[in-house]
Parts: structure tokens; sequence; C-alpha cells
């Protein structure tokens, strides 16, 4: 049986001597595996297709539930990302998010709309910044947002606090009164609060500010998840 998958990639790994196993992010069917025979030859047609990041139109043979790719229409490469090794974290960050919260066999549009839109973002913008939105957007699609609304426990309004804390287990910035949470900058409830809202950011936060707020989402995912992303922590060592 043929299948047609509108996909990019999120994961590629080699097996064998020339072939390489590939976790694509579609719209159609969420995660999936499928092997590409042969693509690490030197002139192999398929090669441009098992890239990281690529998003193609992949046609697939499947038999037995596996899956190997047999002809795939290029739709975007998103080159610039592999040529700055800070584009390459923040992508590839973006990608471990993704292959964390989507289920396999789950419809994925909204997900892979996102991501897409990241990595054209990461291409012509603020990395960091496009990697927050990202993240924060997933997070909401799989029920784990992040809420930098008021405070949950008094109801303060919190855009006036010098002095916040988050709270891990409700995933809520809080008034720095309210429990022993560990503490939180104004500007990292400011980045999350207009970032996760849609909002633009006035002028590009400060290397120390947007490490901070990554600290924290992925610190978030993480313990919603019970994964580590590897990637992240090469970002913000380099960021």
């Amino acid at each position: 049986m043929e299948i047609k998958l509108n996909a990019a990639v999120i994961r590629a790994v080699d097996y064998g001597e020339n072939d390489r196993i590939l976790t694509l992010l579609s719209a159609e069917e969420g995660k999936v595996t499928a092997s590409v025979k042969g693509v690490r030859k030197a002139g192999a047609k398929l090669r441009f297709a098992a890239q990281p990041f690529c998003f193609c139109e992949y046609v697939l043979a499947r038999t037995n539930g596996r899956n190997t790719v047999i002809s795939a229409s290029e739709k975007e490469s998103f080159y610039d990302i592999r040529t700055d090794i800070i584009k390459f974290y923040a992508a590839s960050a973006a990608c471990e998010t993704a292959d964390v919260l989507c289920m396999e066999e789950y419809q994925s549009g909204e997900l892979l709309s996102a991501l897409l839109r990241c990595f054209a973002g990461i291409c012509e913008k603020n990395e960091g910044v496009e990697l927050v939105r990202f993240i924060l957007c997933a997070l909401s699609l799989y029920g784990f947002a992040i809420d930098a609304g008021v405070c949950p426990f008094c109801g303060e309004d919190l855009s006036q606090k010098e002095r916040l804390r988050f709270d891990f287990s409700s995933g809520s910035f809080t008034c720095a009164a309210c429990g022993e949470a560990p503490k939180a900058s104004p500007s990292t409830y400011r980045i999350i609060r207009t970032l996760g809202g849609g909002g633009e950011l006035v002028g590009d936060p400060t290397s120390d500010e947007l490490r901070r707020a990554l600290k924290l989402i992925s610190e978030h995912v993480r313990l919603k998840t019970s994964s580590q992303c590897k990637s992240m922590t090469e970002l913000l060592r380099v960021l």
C-alpha cells in the first residue's frame, strides 16, 4: 500500500551502511517512522528528503506496518538553518519538543503548521524568540499551557510585579507572596505572556532574558513529558 504525507523531518538517524531512519511529523498521521534506502550514497536521489527540517510531500510504501520512502517532492528545505549553529540548535530543540509531545497516528496539522512557521522564523528572525513562541504554542495544543495571567492563588495582577514565582506543578506564574515556588524574573513573565498570547515583543530580549525564559519553559516540558531536550541544553550553552 502506498500513502502520501505532507511532513517535516524532525529526526534523522543513520542506519546500516547507507540507509537512514526518519521521524516525520505529518499533518495526516502525526509522527511516522520511515526508512530511506541508500540515501547516504553519493548522488542518492532522495538525499534532500532525508535532511533534518526538510518539508516534503512523501510517498511511502507501507508493508506489515513498516514504512519506506519511495519518492518525495520538496516543498521547503529551510537550508539556512543548517548553516548557523544557533539556528540549528534552536530548530533541533523545536523538533525534539514536537517529538515528545506528538503521538503516532494522531492528526497534527496545527502542530506541523506551527513548526513550519518556527523554521521560517528561525531563518529570518530571532531564533530564541521563535523557539519560545513555538514551544508555548505546542504546549497549549497538548494541554500543558503555561498560565501567565493573574496569580492563581490570590488573583493579583502580575504584570506590574517586580518579584514573581513559577509554580511548576500548576504551570502558573504567581506573586512572590504566594507559596514557595522557584523565583521567576519579570522579563520571563513578559516574554511568555506576550508570545504565548500571540503578541509581538517590543524589541529583542537580551541573551540572558531569553536564556531564563527558555530554561523555565524547557523545565516545564521536562516535568510534563519526562523527557530531556538535549538540543536545548546545547542552545543555552551557545546562545
